[in-house]
């Protein structure tokens, strides 16, 4: 299959997370960002982000895009079936414990998603930025959409205004799953917002600001906590030397 066109959106994103076996992160990301970038977007797909969870020293966490869910199908038959993952996915599932926790997510607005940039992407080698990400996941009842709705129209407007424009924001993307061999999580209604901060105390201001916003503190966000059925669960990440979100 062609490379994604770095001007078409990516309507349907996988946030990632693997459990590894302990000490052995470090071993993924460095084949991950030598073999398993270029490989993977020369077969449709589109690798958007690769970080350290800082809360998990055996937690990797990813995300990557296609244009839709039969290109998605496409560009996975082609990489699991081909000859890189071939050559390389007994060293890669060696550092693994778990692959199956991934979240299936499309755009939560039409201009709240990722574009693939792959021009922009550092080489092999490049140090890790002094970034931070923040990735929050909030879980709704299924198939109710006024939690979803709080977040897209309440909260986002108030990340922006607060000066912490969200970098992606998105919802579980409820169509089948069109790749079967790599299971994802059934049953979710969660809206998940990324943001991207110089370190992480600039992170903690800013969640300081949105909580002592009043609209924020008085409705969006206690209107939020009414509509979950768990705490949001935000994962503090830390972007690797290859990652386009940092």
């Amino acid at each position: 299959m062609p490379p994604i066109d770095p001007a078409r959106p990516l309507a349907v994103i996988e946030l990632r997370q693997y459990t590894l076996r302990p000490g052995r992160r470090d071993d993924l990301i460095e084949l991950f960002d030598r073999e398993l970038v270029e490989s993977q977007e020369e077969a449709g797909m589109a690798v958007l982000g690769q970080f350290r969870d800082l809360d998990d020293p055996d937690r990797f966490v990813w995300l990557r895009g296609f244009p839709d869910m039969a290109a998605r199908r496409d560009a996975l038959t082609a990489f699991y079936g081909g000859p890189v993952w071939a050559r390389h996915r007994a060293r890669a599932n060696a550092t693994m414990t778990d692959s199956d926790d991934v979240l299936l997510l499309r755009p939560l607005t039409d201009d709240s998603g990722f574009r693939a940039a792959p021009s922009t992407r550092p080489r092999p080698g490049t140090p890790a930025p002094e970034r931070f990400v923040s990735a929050t996941v909030w879980s709704f009842p299924p198939g109710r959409a006024d939690g979803i709705a709080l977040v897209r129209d309440g909260l986002l407007p108030l990340l922006r205004s607060t000066g912490a424009a969200p970098i992606a924001a998105y919802a579980t993307e409820t169509a089948p799953n069109t790749f079967p061999r790599l299971p994802v999580r059934t049953g979710e209604n969660t809206a998940v917002v990324l943001t991207s901060h110089p370190d992480e105390e600039a992170h903690r201001r800013h969640l300081a600001a949105l909580r002592a916003h009043p609209v924020a503190g008085n409705e969006v966000l206690p209107g939020i906590e009414r509509e979950q059925t768990s705490d949001p669960r935000t994962l503090r990440l830390a972007p690797t030397g290859r990652s386009l979100i940092c």
